[in-house]
């Protein structure tokens, strides 16, 4: 059935769609509404426990998967196609911190980071791509951050992976466009778990520079994700779509 987000009517009936990192979060509340608009949604994720209350929790199909393992990656799509014939939207949303200023990081801390997020990113997307070009259709969002357009203390691993994002993005929507396959990406600005460690001093610092005074919830952030993937953004491809309440600005 479609869903309402604000004034727009979301209709993904007949559609398959996958998001990764979605047992909590905004993965969590994306999967949620692409369920609600009548979509077949699986999600993946590495956390088992949360994945397993998720699943439920959004009428979705939940798979416990390793974004930085290629042939758990191809089996996943491969399964997902198998039982539902098609994909046709791809949210790249998994991702982690190891934060640590840069003298401090080890090999291990970078390479999560980067592995997790862009790693995960590329091979996800690969995957779906022949599937995508034999359809003549396909949308892809990837997840990026603050982080990667700006910079951010102690990131310097999670903001070199979502910059990373941002060229991927911009380079796959060059590759795949011939294909009737856009992509996007957005830069989210939410409540999550994700910013949970960080000092309250801190956060309220952020969320004082913010033009809309706060900081989004992550329900916030589906509406958007559903726009791109959708007929009306079927001319929308190559950009960074900033959910941030203005704070990059």
């Amino acid at each position: 059935m479609p869903i309402s987000v604000g004034k727009v009517n979301f209709d993904f009936s007949g559609r398959t769609v996958v998001v990764t990192g979605a047992a909590r979060g905004i993965g969590l509340e994306i999967a949620r509404s692409f369920v609600t608009a009548g979509a077949s949604v699986w999600i993946a994720d590495a956390d088992e426990g949360a994945l397993a209350a998720a699943a439920p929790a959004t009428g979705a199909r939940g798979v416990l998967l390793d974004v930085r393992d290629s042939a758990a990656v191809d089996d996943f799509v491969a399964d997902v196609v198998a039982a539902d014939g098609r994909i046709d939207v791809l949210v790249n949303n998994a991702g982690l911190l190891r934060d640590g200023m840069l003298w401090k990081l080890g090999d291990e801390d970078w390479d999560a980071a980067v592995d997790v997020s862009l790693g995960g990113s590329f091979k996800l997307t690969r995957a779906c791509v022949p599937h995508f070009r034999s359809q003549s259709w396909g949308r892809v969002i990837n997840v990026t951050s603050s982080s990667g357009l700006r910079g951010n203390l102690g990131q310097s691993n999670y903001a070199a992976a979502k910059a990373g994002i941002v060229g991927f993005t911009k380079t796959a929507a060059r590759e795949l466009g011939r294909f009737g396959v856009t992509v996007n990406a957005i830069s989210p600005n939410a409540k999550t778990r994700m910013i949970e460690s960080v000092p309250t001093d801190r956060l309220a610092a952020v969320e004082a520079t913010i033009p809309l005074g706060r900081f989004g919830e992550p329900a916030e952030m589906a509406g958007s994700v559903m726009f791109l993937a959708s007929d009306a953004a079927a001319y929308v491809t190559g950009v960074v779509l900033r959910i941030d309440g203005g704070l990059a600005m």
